[in-house]
């Protein structure tokens, strides 16, 4: 099937370069958060703890100035009137660090539950609108780019979820608790230092709105090294045969060197920022403590006021520096819901449907026509692949469709399964236009075995039971009789237990073909599509496939794209495609007889390469 005009598609595709983070995708990003709802109550309870000890860190330099009070000399006395000395100042304390540990560990397991339970759904989230996506979504997007979505953007946010904010909250109730503190000991001097944060806000603002846009620069970057990984390992064989090691070696360094430079570039501007804020708040704290140590000297100040303040100025200071950091880190993490947000936003297929009230199950006979289908891609109009297609299936009866590379034979198959949509004309089941069919339904009524056959890493129970999730034991074995495959499952060891290894490995392309084969026959569907299994196997395999796709087609509507004309013979029809258009039908007599027809040169050909 042409592949390339779905890779031009007007969609953006995943691995390409994304636009800046406008105000309207921001606001659109924090959609994510939509996912923290059901744990609500989680973390209410976990704000609560983190605010209480939060509270409790505050109470240190007030209880700690008190103390230098008393050792001083002067009395303290509580708001009652009972004057303290230093042993019930210093209980005071060990009570507030026993009260602060608390609701750390509490603040801390409230928050976990939420990360945990809240990245579980939307990685839930994620693979089911995965599996939704049409065909056409996945030639536009490599399987790294898209894996990145589910892997590093999500584990960026659990980070978020369960440090960032729960940070973020804490600098912020430190800043806002300590301005009112330093109020309360001195008004003169909070002024002062109050003068050095709008500078430092707008500068934050300005800041972050470029370390988000790098940050997302740097994702994507990461995402198209993934992709050079998922390449290799899938066609790790293509590699080794092509002695090309040290060249995808090259080629993921250079992916990787890429995603350094934008992952440096990032964090110059971070940590060009989180200076700035160090050098300049500091600067400033140190004028602050200047002045306050001469008040102290002329006596508007006791020295156990000063180490409040000297404190809650250190506080106040390490919260506008650490809200720098953080502000980038939730920048980052914007970046990385506006990814995530941008899978969840596509359009699904229609499947999994809930069926009206008292609809009966649905029932096909396998009665198929083309009318005048025609195909091209939305892109390119100008190169069609599928022209005035019309032709027609009796239920039960068996086509064959034959012609060159690239005629478009794959094209026709894809389309009755609704993988793309018609450009023109309609195709009918049973009378009835497919579009109107539930596609899931219409689907589980359409078996199909590929040419290349992917099975899944699992056991080969696993594989035959993936055409009948609900199979027993004894379909399972009754399906692989009829496929010619239970002899060999039955000589392995573990038999159905046999692990197949990842994309079916360990077993030979013959086993694997009739795998499949027994997979579609528990399916037990009324429309068979084969991409021929035979091409690529030795004479014995051939034969015992060939025989378990007859044992297939029996009294199914069966179309074959047929690759070694020899195996059609027996077919109700064949028609030749070429350039997108039927230019011969008939049987494989009528045809073969054609001499100047374009089967009878294909017969001819491979006759002669036999």
């Amino acid at each position: 099937m042409a592949r390339s005009g779905l890779n031009t598609s007007g969609d953006v595709a995943l691995d390409a370069p994304k636009p800046k983070l406008t105000k309207e995708a921001f606001r659109r990003s924090l959609r994510v958060f939509r996912y923290v709802l059901p744990y609500k109550g989680n973390f209410i309870v976990g704000m609560v703890l983190l605010l209480l000890s939060s509270t409790t860190t505050m109470m240190f330099p007030w209880i700690i100035g008190k103390l230098v009070d008393v050792a001083n000399g002067k009395p303290v006395a509580l708001p009652g009137g009972m004057v303290v000395g230093i042993n019930r100042i210093a209980i005071g304390l060990f009570a507030v660090i026993v009260c602060q540990g608390l609701f750390s560990f509490g603040r801390i397991w409230f928050f976990t539950r939420v990360s945990e339970f809240t990245v579980r759904d939307i990685r839930q989230a994620l693979y089911a609108k995965f599996v939704s996506l049409p065909i056409p979504f996945f030639e536009k997007n490599r399987v790294g780019a898209i894996t990145s979505r589910i892997t590093s953007d999500v584990a960026q946010i659990q980070d978020t979820f369960s440090l960032t904010l729960a940070e973020l909250f804490r600098q912020v109730t430190t800043l806002l608790a300590g301005i009112v503190f330093i109020m309360v000991v001195s008004v003169k001097l909070s002024l002062f230092m109050l003068a050095t944060f709008p500078p430092i806000v707008v500068l934050a603002m300005v800041f972050g709105r470029k370390i988000r846009v790098l940050a997302k620069t740097t994702q994507d970057e990461l995402a198209k090294a993934n992709v050079v990984v998922e390449e290799t390992l899938q066609g790790i064989n293509t590699v080794k045969a092509f002695t090309n090691e040290q060249f995808e070696t090259r080629r993921y360094t250079a992916s990787l060197t890429k995603t350094v430079q934008a992952a440096l570039k990032s964090n110059l501007y971070r940590g060009a920022f989180v200076s700035f804020v160090i050098i300049g708040l500091f600067g400033g704290i140190i004028l602050v403590l200047w002045r306050a140590a001469t008040l102290t000297q002329s006596g508007q100040m006791t020295i156990g006021d000063l180490t409040s303040f000297a404190l809650y100025t250190m506080f106040i200071g390490a919260s506008v520096a650490g809200l720098g950091e953080l502000y980038g880190k939730v920048q980052s993490t914007l970046g990385a819901s506006e990814r995530i947000l941008e899978i969840l936003d596509e359009k699904s297929e229609p499947t999994h449907l809930p069926l009206p009230a008292g609809q009966a199950p649905l029932r096909l006979h396998g009665n198929i026509e083309y009318r005048h289908v025609a195909f091209t891609y939305p892109t390119r109009p100008d190169l069609p692949v599928l022209q005035d297609i019309s032709f027609d299936i009796a239920a039960g009866e068996k086509i064959a469709l034959v012609g060159p590379s690239g005629a478009g034979k794959s094209t026709i198959v894809s389309l009755l399964m609704q993988f793309y949509e018609l450009s023109g004309g309609e195709i009918l089941i049973d009378g009835r236009p497919i579009t109107s069919y539930d596609l899931t339904e219409l689907r589980r009524h359409i078996g199909i075995v590929p040419q290349e056959t992917l099975l899944f890493g699992g056991s080969i129970r696993e594989n035959i039971a993936y055409g009948n999730t609900a199979a027993t034991d004894e379909e399972i074995i009754a399906a692989a009789r009829k496929a010619n495959a239970w002899q060999f499952i039955a000589s392995f060891p573990e038999a159905l237990d046999t692990v197949v290894g990842e994309r079916g490995i360990k077993l030979s392309g013959g086993q694997r073909q009739r795998v499949a084969i027994a997979r579609a026959i528990l399916k037990n569907p009324a429309i068979l599509l084969l991409d021929e299994a035979t091409s690529a196997l030795d004479s014995e395999s051939e034969k015992l496939v060939q025989g378990a796709m007859d044992e297939l087609m029996k009294d199914r509507t069966s179309i074959i794209i047929a690759h070694r004309l020899s195996t059609i013979r027996k077919v109700d029809k064949i028609l030749v495609i070429d350039g997108g258009r039927i230019v011969e039908q008939g049987s494989h007599e009528e045809l073969a007889d054609n001499d100047n027809g374009l089967y009878a040169n294909l017969l001819k050909l491979q006759f002669e390469l036999s």
